[in-house]
């Protein structure tokens, strides 16, 4: 299991003051320097926190330390003020995978995954243009069957397993039978020769479990590594991932 650990949340901090402190290309290159496989970063057009400027310069640090770089967001982002658009984005950075998430510009942060609907001609489309510059595009997805399968037939290379839910009730209940579900969807995405990412409220109590099934080959974590950053600091933080998605 890779670990691409998202930077969204440092970038946030560093807005705050309006300054470059954090440095988000410190944090990066320790992440990495850490074990982490990959950076995530996940621009939104009011740059709330990531901007387009960071895509592009962390892009090439990351890719210059022989390290993956994702970039999530709404693929039908387009340019404003200065958010560049996603595409531009991906075009500009050729990034190791492009994540699609289906957004608004009013979410705090990505609640659901992709479905069918008025969208999905565009949807196969831009999916096209985009395997032009990344190595892969995966689609946001929940974790049922009729999720992998849209996402097979839209033409992605890969899926992220949206997990909030499986988060939210970990510990609170049996989780045994919503883990099943999840390795049920992982099997039928395999056999149709998708890659499996996961992602959403991980953290280092539910993550163990996600990582016997030893099927996943991804988590992309960020929130939950800055509040453990907050206990534990930051490279310690790390380590402790490491130890799981390695273990």
């Amino acid at each position: 299991m890779l670990l691409s650990i998202n930077l969204n949340k440092i970038a946030l901090l560093r807005n705050s003051r309006g300054s470059n402190y954090p440095n988000l290309e410190s944090f990066a290159l320790k992440a990495l320097d850490m074990g982490a496989e990959g950076i995530t970063l996940h621009p939104r057009p009011d740059h709330r926190h990531a901007t387009s400027n960071d895509v592009i310069n962390l892009s090439k640090i990351v890719k210059d330390y022989g390290a993956e770089f994702n970039i999530e967001g709404n693929p039908f982002e387009e340019k404003t003020g200065d958010y560049l658009g996603f595409t531009e984005l991906i075009k500009i950075c050729e990034p190791t995978q492009a994540t699609l998430v289906p957004d608004t510009l009013d979410q705090i942060t990505s609640d659901h995954g992709w479905t069918s609907g008025s969208h999905d001609q565009n949807l196969i489309g831009t999916i096209k243009l985009l395997k032009s510059y990344a190595n892969r595009v995966s689609l946001f997805i929940d974790p049922t069957t009729e999720g992998v399968d849209y996402a097979h037939s839209m033409g992605a290379d890969s899926i992220e397993l949206y997990t909030e839910n499986y988060a939210k009730t970990f510990k609170k209940i049996d989780s045994s039978s919503l883990i099943e579900i999840y390795k049920q969807t992982i099997i039928l995405a395999k056999s149709l020769g998708l890659r499996v990412n996961a992602g959403h409220d991980l953290n280092l109590e539910n993550l163990p479990a996600l990582k016997k099934l030893n099927l996943i080959d991804e988590v992309s974590i960020g929130h939950a590594i800055i509040v453990d950053a907050l206990n534990y600091g930051f490279e310690d933080t790390i380590k402790r991932y490491i130890q799981i998605t390695k273990g």
